[in-house]
């Protein structure tokens, strides 16, 4: 059983970088076309050259969770921190909006349970006036 392990490996390596590379957006591949990097993957997976090459030169650089730039000197843009949601503006601001539509819609549905009250009340006092707006029976 021993004996096969190494070759599970390196199959397990060939198999995520080629999945790795074909999941990479094309505007995110380093060094070639994506399209080259999945024929080096595949040509020289047995190997370890394909996989390993696509590992280092060719997959995209990660961002760490600080934020910034990856590696010192990184000529990516600043990175935009992460902000709690009620240091959020943006968000306290939808939350507001949000609000608004619900008060909005609770006045309309205080206004229909008032209006079919009354209808309610007017139908019970006609009815025992005699004065209901029943139709006549037909007959």
């Amino acid at each position: 059983m021993l004996r096969y392990l190494p070759f599970l490996l390196i199959l397990a390596l060939w198999i995520y970088a080629f999945i790795d590379c074909l999941n990479t957006p094309e505007n995110q591949v380093r060094g070639l076309p994506k399209i080259a990097w999945v024929f080096i993957i595949l040509l020289f997976g047995e190997v370890l050259i394909g996989p390993v090459a696509w590992l280092v030169a060719g997959r995209p650089r990660r961002e760490h969770a600080g934020g910034g730039a990856p590696w010192p000197g990184g000529s990516r843009g600043p990175a935009q921190k992460w902000v709690a949601p009620d240091d959020n503006p943006e968000f306290l601001r939808s939350l507001k909006d949000e609000n608004k539509k619900d008060e909005a819609l609770l006045k309309d549905w205080e206004a229909d349970l008032r209006r079919r009250e009354e209808e309610l009340r007017r139908k019970e006092n006609g009815s025992s006036d005699g004065e209901g707006n029943n139709p006549p029976a037909k007959g």
